[in-house]
């Protein structure tokens, strides 16, 4: 699927992923009972934030979206990696995967590389394909007993 329109341009092609993962992801929270509000694109710091039905918990989560299995890459500074939470999603045009784990578990599996003596960061497949589903981590929004 090559075009040379605007529409299809790398920098285009890469933010239709993103939105597809960031609204994935608001997808499944809301399903889990989950208030999810998106924060402004391009912001640095966290993608989402979410809070429960009572209104008495909230976490912030960086979400990493892919078209397939490949390592989610974190830039340069791994600094800027303040989210309580990081969402991978992989194979958002097909199937998506869901990976979930909490910053301070993934840190030290994330990959530095160097390249053209450019540094920059990676959480590679292999690393991170034990988190799968791994909603537990955050549990549910809505309480016991209330359906959705």
């Amino acid at each position: 699927m090559e075009s040379d329109t605007e529409e299809d341009s790398g920098t285009g092609r890469n933010q239709l992923v993103g939105n597809i993962g960031l609204y994935y992801v608001c997808y499944e929270l809301s399903k889990r009972g989950w208030n999810a509000m998106p924060t402004a694109r391009n912001a640095r710091g966290v993608d989402i934030v979410i809070y429960n039905q009572k209104g008495t918990v909230s976490h912030t989560l960086q979400v990493k979206s892919l078209t397939k299995r490949n390592p989610a890459p974190f830039g340069s500074n791994l600094g800027s990696l303040i989210a309580e939470y990081i969402f991978i999603v992989n194979n958002v045009y097909e199937m998506p995967n869901l990976y979930i784990v909490d910053t301070s578990t993934a840190k030290p599996r994330i990959h530095e590389g160097i390249k053209n003596g450019r540094k920059s960061y990676w959480f590679q497949p292999r690393d991170y394909d034990e988190f799968k589903d791994n909603w537990d981590i955050i549990g549910q929004g809505a309480t016991n007993g209330q359906k959705l």
